[in-house]
């Protein structure tokens, strides 16, 4: 493939100018051709940023490498569901809820079923170190609760919300346990999360300092030029739904699935190579940054805008929550899987898509 600049792709600087120039036209001449347009441009900048995030990785090593996707996708989530919240003729109180459960079940069985599918397909047994994904696991469990379990069951107000104090206090344990994971899988117990085939092929061609530099520049780009054009394009995607006539809790489904595509190619890129510890990496310090960032950001600004935010989800949400945490909690609990986890989760979000679509 030819490259220019620092041995970067073509296309991975032409690409976020495309997104841009997509963009552009979608604002200033709305209609068929412009939204077709900017669809291409959107998936064009969704995979020039896994490109530039994965050289950054592959600069810094593992496991911190994974982080730098794993906030910039919570940037770009962050962003849509606030565009969307303000662009909204009322507060959109449930969209948070419905996004961050959306990217949870998203990630835990669709990313995760796919990711041990495809390694297992290939490879047969894949295995990774248990202690790194347990922590994860451990520190996702009880924000998830926290978050979107617990507020069916307080009395202090009526309806699957907390009252401010309950919210601020949430908020901040969330932040607090998802700083610790941080400092933990960077600094504690680095070697926790770093399996020992994918520490030998890290220290292979690393990537320059400017060439990681230039790739920071251009992800910031294409994470702008995406968030962007999905906003722009949500309104779209909410029209569509409604003349379907299929729940609101979709539009959570589809903004998550957009959000969470650079993490997925690249968390798949990696169970295809048999580096299944970088998957695991990607796919649950994603669910940890969706939702240990997400909603502290969220709770703070629908504090300052007076909104009353829904968090809790109804019991049908529950079981099928409670059902995924168990399951990937016995997948990932022994250092190696096989395809048999891998359909088990997909199954469960087949289920789960079912079940959004003809609740």
């Amino acid at each position: 493939m030819p490259k220019i600049g620092l041995g970067l792709p073509w296309w991975t600087i032409a690409m976020p100018v495309l997104a841009w120039i997509a963009l552009g036209s979608l604002v200033m001449f709305p209609g068929v051709f412009a939204t077709i347009f900017s669809i291409m441009g959107l998936f064009g900048g969704v995979l020039a940023a896994v490109y530039h995030a994965e050289i950054i990785a592959h600069r810094v090593g593992e496991p911190l490498g994974t982080l730098v996707l794993a906030i910039a996708v919570t940037i770009i989530e962050v962003a849509l569901i606030v565009a969307l919240m303000f662009s909204a003729d009322a507060p959109v109180s449930a969209l948070p809820r419905d996004t961050v459960f959306a990217s949870v079940m998203i990630i835990l069985n669709g990313l995760i079923g796919l990711c041990l599918l495809m390694g297992g397909s290939r490879f047969g047994e894949q295995y990774f170190g248990s202690y790194g994904v347990l922590a994860a696991l451990v520190t996702l469990v009880a924000i998830v609760v926290l978050t979107l379990i617990l507020p069916n069951y307080t009395t202090s107000q009526y309806g699957p919300v907390y009252n401010e104090q309950q919210l601020i206090f949430v908020a901040l344990v969330s932040l607090i346990l998802y700083g610790i994971f941080i400092f933990v899988q960077t600094v504690r117990h680095r070697n926790y999360f770093i399996y020992q085939s994918d520490e030998k092929t890290e220290q292979h061609s690393k990537p320059t300092n400017q060439a990681a530099l230039l790739s920071l520049g251009l992800l910031l780009v294409c994470l702008g030029a995406v968030v962007l054009l999905g906003s722009n394009l949500s309104p779209t995607i909410e029209s569509l739904i409604n003349a379907w006539g299929a729940p609101k809790a979709l539009v959570g489904v589809i903004i998550a699935m957009v959000v969470l595509l650079p993490e997925s190619i690249a968390a798949l890129q990696a169970a295809r190579a048999n580096r299944l510890q970088t998957s695991l990496n990607l796919a649950l310090g994603s669910a940890l940054a969706t939702i240990g960032l997400t909603i502290p950001t969220v709770a703070i600004i629908s504090i300052a805008n007076g909104w009353t935010l829904m968090l809790g989800i109804d019991a049908k949400s529950t079981v099928l929550l409670i059902l995924t945490l168990f399951i990937v909690s016995l997948s990932l609990g022994t250092g190696r899987t096989t395809i048999m986890q891998g359909v088990v989760h997909l199954v469960i979000f087949a289920v789960y898509l079912f079940m959004t679509i003809v609740p």
